[in-house]
């Protein structure tokens, strides 16, 4: 997920200040992993930088003084450009999941019990999500991100199946050194 183009995204609405930014940015993604402010500020410098935000004032109401940002026709532009552009699918399986039954077999380990274990954390993070999106007053950026987190663990949980069955056959080949 690219953190210059979240945060382009979210300064469309309007001029913003980086601790609005986080806020809303963490809101938004309630299933991805919390901005730092740091990062915030750091990509936030960059886009000045590159001529896609600009400063838009600072405000200090009682507190410390806090600069607002805002994009600028380049910034929508960019931010335009890279939401319309299609997201290849990944070419190669980089799943801790997939590694481990991997690796299991190779080493003699039990897959198997290993799957079950991994498919009753699956169903647990499932029956957690579907809470969060059928809580009264869940709002669409956490429907949507729940939906897309069901749907990527419903996945793993086909592969999993697929893979329990076929276990003594891929225990098998590595045996043997030869497909079954």
């Amino acid at each position: 997920m690219s953190t210059r183009h979240i945060l382009l995204g979210l300064l469309a609405s309007g001029p913003s200040h980086g601790y609005d930014l986080k806020r809303r940015h963490d809101e938004r993604f309630p299933q991805a992993r919390p901005l730092a402010y740091g990062q915030v500020y750091t990509t936030l410098q960059r886009l000045v930088r590159d001529g896609l935000a600009e400063v838009d004032g600072t405000d200090a109401d009682g507190g410390p003084e806090r600069t607002r940002y805002r994009s600028t026709g380049e910034g929508a532009l960019e931010l335009a450009e890279w939401a319309g552009q299609i997201a290849p699918p990944a070419p190669f399986v980089t799943n801790e999941i997939f590694a481990k039954v991997v690796v299991s077999i190779l080493a003699g380990g039990d897959a198997a019990t290993y799957l079950r274990a991994q498919r009753t954390a699956h169903m647990e993070r499932m029956r957690e999500l579907t809470a969060v999106k059928t809580a009264q007053g869940a709002d669409l950026s956490t429907v949507l991100s729940a939906d897309y987190a069901l749907n990527h663990l419903d996945a793993d949980l086909r592969w999993m199946t697929t893979t329990a069955a076929r276990l003594t056959t891929l225990t098998a080949e590595v045996d043997t050194g030869h497909p079954a």
